[in-house]
């Protein structure tokens, strides 16, 4: 009995080990299963992964942006000076008196001879009648005087008087004579005096400025008008000592006007200084400006140039250019999306109007970058708004 019993339990015992044993061998086949599957869905998404990213086009705004062009662009020396008529006449009292009328009003046109003001004064139109009547007096004295000669001579002849009476006759006659002409002579000063009581204009201009009314008491001296011609302008300006060499008479002037901002107007030099100014060391210049069509007026500050040279090439801002090597300058253009580092050459500069010729390197209609824009890495594409240039990008 205790030996059935013994080989009855050991079949037992290996039937739960086989069990055990199976069990195990079906999580690991289903582990290596699963870590299969992962295994290659990773393969198929790591080319996903590591494939490089698209390079981004750094967009520029259009104030970075310069197109090369083909302008006027001129050198010389600097000049600032203020506009001036280059006929002008203050109209001032002649006389003592009271306005009566003015006719002219500030930037009213007027001719040379027209009526500007009557002035009142009773004493010089008394004065006038006074020498007036002595004329006629003294004139009357020479009459008798030379009728009493002419009688005196006739006796004298006749042996009725002597030698002697004649000649007190032709004194007589003498003295009228003086008498008249000394009246006359204070005619013609009265009269002139009552005509300042007239005033009229000296030259064909503009009224600039009418400081008297009608009204005033004015004394001789007093500034009742002020006119000037506006066809012909000039311009008083200055240049530095060290800019002599570079002026002379005959050279053009080009120059800009505050009232007319972008407007460039021409002028001519005509008269240059023989002396510099002791404390500023610079040198007068007097440029003759037309003004055909009235715009300039006197008292304008105006800034420009002696043009020493001038010509039309292809032009861009000094900003569009690094000179950081000055043997070796360079722009960074926009070329078929991208940014490429140009070497170019130079040629005239501006520094009035901070602009630069470019000789060689660049075309026209090109785009250059400026400013910050520079700093951008040669071959990084560019996003450029529209409407800057002939290139595109």
């Amino acid at each position: 009995m205790r030996a059935v019993a013994h080989h009855s339990a050991r079949p037992s015992v290996r039937s739960s080990t086989g069990l055990h044993a199976r069990f195990t061998r079906g999580v690991i086949l289903t582990l290596c299963v699963a870590i299969a599957i992962a295994g290659a869905a990773c393969r198929r998404d790591a080319p996903q992964e590591q494939a490089p990213a698209a390079p981004v086009a750094v967009q520029v705004g259009a104030e970075n942006v310069a197109v090369v062009t083909t302008q006027e662009i001129s050198t010389g020396p600097l000049i600032s000076g203020t506009l001036m008529a280059e006929k002008e006449a203050t109209v001032r009292a002649e006389t003592s008196g009271s306005i009566l009328q003015v006719t002219a009003d500030e930037g009213q046109q007027v001719r040379r001879g027209a009526l500007l003001a009557r002035i009142e004064d009773q004493a010089l139109g008394d004065a006038h009648k006074s020498a007036q009547s002595a004329v006629r007096s003294a004139e009357q004295a020479l009459g008798v005087a030379e009728r009493e000669a002419a009688r005196t001579e006739s006796l004298v002849k006749g042996g009725a008087l002597a030698e002697r009476e004649l000649d007190i006759a032709r004194n007589a006659v003498t003295a009228a004579q003086a008498q008249v002409e000394d009246a006359r002579s204070r005619l013609a000063s009265a009269a002139k005096q009552l005509s300042n009581l007239t005033v009229r204009a000296p030259i064909d201009g503009v009224v600039a400025s009418r400081p008297a009314n009608a009204g005033d008491v004015v004394s001789p001296g007093t500034e009742l008008y002020r006119i000037i011609d506006p066809r012909s302008m000039r311009l008083e300006a200055s240049v530095p000592s060290e800019a002599l060499s570079l002026i002379r008479v005959g050279l053009p002037v080009q120059f800009q006007v505050r009232g007319y901002p972008g407007q460039p107007f021409d002028g001519r030099i005509e008269r240059i200084s023989p002396a510099a100014d002791p404390v500023t060391r610079q040198v007068s210049i007097f440029v003759t400006i037309p003004n055909t069509a009235g715009r300039l007026v006197s008292g304008l500050f105006a800034e420009g140039r002696v043009a020493q040279q001038s010509r039309r090439a292809l032009v861009v801002p000094l900003t569009a250019v690094n000179t950081a090597d000055p043997k070796a300058p360079w722009v960074l253009r926009a070329s078929s999306g991208k940014a490429e580092r140009v070497p170019v050459t130079l040629g005239l500069r501006d520094e009035q109007t901070e602009r630069v010729e470019i000789t060689g390197g660049v075309n026209e209609g090109d785009r250059l970058l400026v400013g910050p824009a520079q700093a951008i890495t040669p071959g990084t594409p560019l996003q450029l708004p529209q409407g800057t240039g002939s290139t595109q990008s």
